[in-house]
């Protein structure tokens, strides 16, 4: 979206990811999506009198892996209370860091070259779930509310960026790529739709080079199209409340995305309304050396390396490679990729059966391995199944495993015989006399109607490249 002339936005993103670990950030509780509502929880993350907090070990790990990632400096951190009257924290606090964080500083490269500063990357707990029953699904309006605690406790990092972004493309892109980088670290599955990770934007517009004007935060966006969506919307709403001779209050927002609008839920809160102070129970953090260092070893290599290496094999890249390219490193199938390239299968197959077939069956696809998927694309290749078959092929490995000669076998997969071929072309032939006759005039779109034809006839079992060759040997 393209702003009125003489307006700039200026957009800083806080995204919350709940951290890959077994148990919750202070207590035994399970940390597992899905579950029966508070069915995990214990007097610590309930905050019951009495109950002392213990830190979680593995959520560090995870919070100093997405520190090194985003190049951030890691030092000593302490915990504290921040305090608040939401019922989604039964003790009434949530245990944060405040003035010294875990990581500080750092920044992340886009693919199209910008860099966006991070301020802090710091530890904390997740809140409960609050659910409005009645009305428009909010509080306000609401003729009762629902709280489940199974998420009160769940660890999160906090990845504040600088105000550093100017346009809702740019921010999507930066959540894009934290998002591959946060899943490639391992601290978290990136599934937004189920909130493990949660996006805050902080909008505000300004005449290029006046100081920065009021933000207003939008809370809880869930989608990278929300997130585009709901950007251009605050924007524009703050350019037309500024020209109408109105004041933008710095306020928080809510985006509804049926209605395509931000409306306001409370004014925001600073700091110092959160009255801060030291968690008395948890002593400070402190990772030596040693300890940064095995997280550091432990770390491969980040969506921007790996996008670079697969790039590396691909020969003039076309621009439906390069998106292929994106969907592939982003769901972790670039090794699947390579190691085909290295056994002699052509990067644009290789490329184009991942980002859509292995893509499609993302959910099962543990049951594929490597050589699996290197033979069924050799079969493919050399013309000993049609691309149609290979497809299926592979779906049947993803859903069960198996041998992919077997599979191709037992669906009767056997590929043509040219005479068996050449007969079917020459009665398609007879069959079209005028498709034919345009064909051979030049009209090159009815090669596809012809291959069709064949593969109607022989129920899938020809090859297109061969039935292209029968095609013009004929012509």
């Amino acid at each position: 979206m393209t702003l009125p002339d003489g307006w700039e936005m200026v957009v800083g993103l806080e995204v919350h990811t709940e951290l890959k670990t077994t148990t919750k950030m202070f207590c035994g509780c399970a940390n597992e999506f899905g579950a029966e509502p508070n069915t995990n929880i214990c007097p610590v993350c309930l905050g019951l009198p009495g109950s002392l907090p213990v830190l979680n070990v593995r959520a560090v790990d995870l919070a100093m892996a997405i520190g090194f990632a985003l190049h951030s400096t890691i030092a000593s951190s302490t915990f504290h209370r921040k305090n608040y009257f939401y019922p989604d924290m039964p003790k009434d606090f949530q245990i944060s860091q405040y003035d010294l964080p875990i990581n500080s500083g750092g920044y992340l490269d886009l693919p199209d070259g910008s860099r966006v500063t991070v301020e802090r990357a710091h530890l904390e707990e997740d809140t409960g779930k609050s659910t409005h029953l009645g009305g428009s699904g909010r509080i306000h309006g609401a003729e009762r509310s629902l709280v489940d605690y199974n998420r009160s406790g769940v660890p999160l990092v906090e990845i504040v960026s600088g105000p550093d972004i100017r346009s809702s493309a740019q921010a999507r892109a930066y959540a894009s790529e934290l998002r591959g980088i946060l899943i490639a670290t391992g601290a978290s599955d990136g599934r937004m739709e189920e909130g493990s990770m949660r996006i805050d934007a902080n909008v505000s517009v300004r005449r290029p080079g006046d100081p920065l004007g009021t933000r207003c935060e939008i809370k809880n966006l869930n989608s990278l199209r929300s997130l585009h969506r709901a950007i251009d919307y605050e924007a524009l709403r703050q350019i037309e409340l500024i020209d109408a001779g109105g004041t933008v209050r710095q306020e928080t927002r809510h985006w509804d995305e049926s209605l395509g609008a931000t409306s306001t839920m409370r004014t925001k809160e600073e700091a110092e309304d959160y009255r801060y102070f030291r968690e008395p129970d948890l002593v400070d953090l402190v990772p030596d050396t040693a300890w940064q260092e095995r997280v550091r070893a432990g770390l491969g290599a980040m969506p921007a390396e790996r996008r670079a290496t697969l790039l590396a094999r691909l020969t003039n890249a076309t621009s439906s490679q390069l998106d292929a390219l994106e969907v592939v490193v982003d769901l972790g199938f670039d090794d699947l990729v390579l190691a085909a390239i290295d056994a002699g299968i052509d990067p644009s197959l290789a490329m184009a059966r991942a980002a859509n077939e292995l893509a499609s069956g993302i959910d099962h696809v543990g049951n594929l391995t490597t050589e699996a998927f290197i033979a069924t694309l050799a079969m493919e290749q050399s013309g000993e199944l049609s691309a149609t078959q290979a497809k299926t092929v592979l779906l049947e490995l993803l859903e069960h495993g198996g041998d992919p000669r077997k599979i191709a076998k037992d669906k009767g997969f056997e590929q043509l015989s040219s005479d068996s071929l050449g007969a079917t072309v020459e009665a398609l032939i007879a069959q079209y006399p005028d498709e034919w006759t345009r064909y051979r005039e030049g009209d090159e779109k009815l090669a596809q109607f012809f291959i069709g034809q064949v593969m109607k006839s022989t129920k899938g079992q020809a090859n297109g490249k061969a039935v292209i060759a029968e095609l013009q040997s004929r012509r």
